[in-house]
């Protein structure tokens, strides 16, 4: 797999950035194919950063649905892979210039 085709879109929230303060770490949406060590090599690649740790957790597909005019239209939220990247000590990624 590519290193370009890895790393999806880093995760912008309240719980992702108090996570990136207190204990730099940083949450990434990334490809549900990718591994840890493709992981730790785009970021390492992307960002100029050594990686310390790589977490991953995958979240599965859901099923949703909704009551319209029409009736029930069901539907599906697609499944998706989060990546936790603990960064070395004195070392910080700006998510907000890259976006």
């Amino acid at each position: 797999m590519k290193l370009s085709d890895v790393l999806i879109k880093p995760v912008l929230s309240e719980k992702a950035n108090k996570l990136s303060e207190k204990s730099n770490r940083y949450t990434f949406i990334v490809d549900r194919k990718a591994n840890k060590l493709e992981i730790k090599n785009a970021i390492q690649e992307f960002y100029g950063v050594q990686v310390e740790e790589v977490n991953t957790c995958v979240s599965p597909s859901k099923l949703k649905s909704k009551y319209t005019k029409a009736g029930y239209v069901v539907g599906r939220k697609p499944a998706r892979k989060k990546a936790i990247v603990t960064v070395a000590e004195g070392e910080t990624i700006d998510l907000y210039e890259t976006v």
